[in-house]
């Protein structure tokens, strides 16, 4: 099954998104990806077809509900809307239902920008993820505790980026380190986002590709 599916959980919610199965048969690990502020967009579909393209089975939750915007300030608004706890909730409630697909198997998160602060907050739920990716992303205090995260972490951050500044990131190191969780950062000289080629201001081919490597041969460590 691929394409615009609805994943169900156990509870018997439907979680609407992408479900791209992995290429070549067999399944080396399930990731859960979760977008941009951007919304559930066909560079994010793009992301989890070469997921799947290396062997993972894979699900990217439309935390917006339908909704898509190329406006920033309309990006704004529709992440400002959303209920934080409620989207850790659908990350958690998606990498059940893949483990229950397929007993056994292992799940990962992966995201960028609001989905890379999602990614550690989901990580910091789900005692049972096997890894966690965030891509230029820190989850606000109120919304996780980072030292609560038991899983490895891999971390992509540029060290050109107002939100995700090298401080703010060096301080999340920090509090890793003390909570004794897994984790690995890397630092890339650009901008936030620079990983979406669909964002050519931005874009830096040769640090998302660097970024693209470490991490699948991240997943394929610690879900294989």
């Amino acid at each position: 099954m691929t394409g615009q599916a609805k994943l169900t959980t156990a509870n018997g919610t439907q979680l609407q998104g992408y479900l791209k199965e992995a290429e070549g048969g067999t399944s080396k690990g399930a990731v859960v990806v979760i977008h941009e502020w951007w919304g559930l967009t066909d560079q994010v579909r793009g992301v989890a077809d070469r997921l799947a393209r290396e062997g993972f089975s894979v699900f990217a939750p439309d935390l917006y509900r339908g909704k898509v915007t190329k406006n920033a300030d309309e990006a704004g608004k529709l992440m400002g809307a959303l209920d934080m706890k409620q989207a850790v909730q659908d990350i958690t409630q998606a990498a059940e239902a893949l483990r229950q697909r397929s007993p056994g198997t292992q799940v990962a998160v992966l995201g960028f920008c609001m989905g890379g602060a999602l990614t550690l907050a989901a990580a910091a739920k789900d005692k049972h993820l096997a890894a966690a990716v965030p891509f230029y992303g820190i989850p606000p205090e109120q919304v996780a505790d980072v030292k609560h995260i038991h899983c490895p972490v891999l971390g992509h951050f540029a060290t050109h980026d107002e939100w995700c500044s090298p401080e703010r990131v060096k301080a999340l190191e920090h509090t890793l380190k003390a909570a004794h969780v897994p984790a690995q950062f890397h630092h890339y000289d650009a901008d936030h986002a620079f990983c979406n080629e669909q964002r050519p201001e931005v874009y830096s081919p040769e640090n998302a590709e660097l970024a693209w490597k470490r991490s699948v041969e991240f997943l394929h460590a610690k879900l294989g």
